[in-house]
């Protein structure tokens, strides 16, 4: 039997600068993705929002990946023609998209601007300036969910059968910095209010430099494939058929795991997204220290995350790990909402628990699905947590409001006024109680189904 030849795959060297230029376009996704959350009341003083106007913004995200499937369908794509062609496509609609956002937020545009006059003729009851900006967030999350089911498969590609959990957890970590880089950054660059967009545009200038960067990838993917295809023999994956969506949707463990997918990443997220506001208000910080002791969130995920993901590889119990940073997750929220502690630990306990879960999580579906279904899986699961990043900032928002009657008329007017965030603290742990109940159901079918998610995710 003729002896199969080296990939580029089988080089460690090549194969962590693949991890390494998909997570910096990871980064910058991420980056963007939270620039604005620091910056909430500058959006209510200088642009007019009102909690659920910004609600109403965060969720355009969403809105593509809930209601037009994009994420799903972005999967099917990426199966069907490849990561080259999918990812050059949506990464350039997230750099689109948040340029357009960046416009919608300046003096430029609010001084009569191209499209001002056009956004102000429609739907009177919404600013020319929450259209337009809802407009960019909107084109960014068609192309930014995507994009990271993307990034995901570029990692399965490379890691499947090597080190795919400590891989996919270095991934996420060095996406979450851009996270935690976004809270501390954002506020320094929105000095002095008259110039906060600056804020905005840096994003904006990253995401263009994570699509070059995506350009160079694709000389090593190319260079992989036609490797595979001279010295491989036939795969022993089948091609993408339509069929095997049924057998997808109609898998019980999948859809336990999917299920936990939406509501764990409901309950932090959008949490993430008010989290420097419930800091200014319940504990009286300034803008740059409520985003500081905000990211700590994420900079703990990015020393945990890639740790629980070399103990999924080497020692197994994914779906523990899954159980415990859902409960995790309940006593970090319930913390918030019903005691004046320290912020420092609940932050820090979400930071334990937005690494367990995910660090376990995404390696686990490979385990579920063949990769010819990979892009496909993580599109459905990413498409239904839309859902959740979609509803929940206007959940949140209408409840903020409702439970805070004429907060947010006294601080447009200039007044001292702050929220009681108790109430959607306690939307976002029954959240989480929902995650944890999802958990135990994985844990229990992981038994009867077989597929080993208890077990290590390295092949010996």
């Amino acid at each position: 039997m003729e002896k199969i030849k080296k990939t580029l795959r089988d080089y460690p060297f090549v194969r962590w600068l693949v991890l390494v230029l998909s997570s910096m376009v990871m980064f910058m996704n991420y980056y963007f993705y939270d620039a604005l959350s620091p910056l909430k009341d500058l959006m209510q003083t200088q642009l007019g929002f009102d909690s659920s106007d910004y609600g109403l913004f965060v969720s355009a995200y969403s809105v593509p990946n809930v209601f037009l499937a994009m994420a799903v369908l972005g999967g099917i794509i990426l199966d069907r023609i490849g990561i080259r062609i999918t990812g050059t496509l949506f990464i350039s609609l997230m750099a689109i998209g948040s340029a357009i956002t960046a416009y919608g937020a300046s003096g430029v545009y609010s001084s009569g601007g191209p499209m001002y006059d056009f956004m102000a003729s429609f739907w009177t009851g919404y600013s020319p300036e929450l259209k337009m900006t809802y407009l960019g967030f909107f084109i960014f999350g068609l192309g930014a969910e995507t994009s990271i089911v993307v990034l995901s498969k570029v990692i399965v590609k490379w890691f499947k059968g090597k080190e795919i959990a400590l891989a996919l957890g270095l991934n996420l970590s060095i996406g979450r910095l851009g996270t935690a880089l976004a809270l501390n950054l954002s506020p320094r660059l929105a000095e002095p209010a008259s110039q906060w967009t600056t804020a905005i545009w840096f994003g904006v200038i990253l995401l263009w430099v994570g699509l070059l960067i995506f350009i160079i990838y694709m000389l090593l993917d190319a260079k992989l494939d036609r490797q595979e295809k001279i010295s491989l023999p036939a795969s022993a994956e089948e091609e993408f058929k339509w069929k095997d969506l049924w057998d997808l949707f109609t898998n019980r463990t999948f859809i336990y795991i999917t299920l936990l997918c939406v509501t764990f990443y409901a309950a932090v997220f959008p949490f993430i997204k008010y989290a420097p506001d419930l800091l200014m208000n319940k504990y009286g910080l300034e803008r740059q220290i409520a985003g500081n002791i905000s990211s700590i969130l994420m900079y703990g995920t990015i020393l945990l995350t890639p740790l629980f993901g070399w103990i999924a590889d080497n020692k197994g119990k994914s779906a523990t790990l899954m159980y415990l940073g859902s409960a995790l997750l309940i006593i970090a929220h319930l913390m918030f909402a019903i005691t004046m502690i320290t912020p420092y630990i609940p932050i820090f306990l979400l930071g334990v628990a937005f690494s367990l879960v995910p660090a376990a999580m995404w390696p686990a579906v490979t385990k579920i699905v063949g990769e010819n279904k990979i892009g496909t899986a993580y599109g459905f699961m990413f498409s239904v947590q839309n859902l959740g990043l979609w509803g929940f900032p206007i959940l949140i928002g209408i409840v903020l409001e409702a439970s805070n009657p004429g907060v947010s008329e006294r601080i447009a007017s200039g007044l001292p006024a702050n929220y009681d965030y108790t109430n959607p603290m306690l939307v976002f742990a029954s959240t989480g109680v929902l995650g944890l109940i999802f958990a135990f159901l994985l844990k229990r079918d992981d038994k009867v189904s077989g597929y080993g998610l208890e077990k290590p995710n390295k092949q010996k």
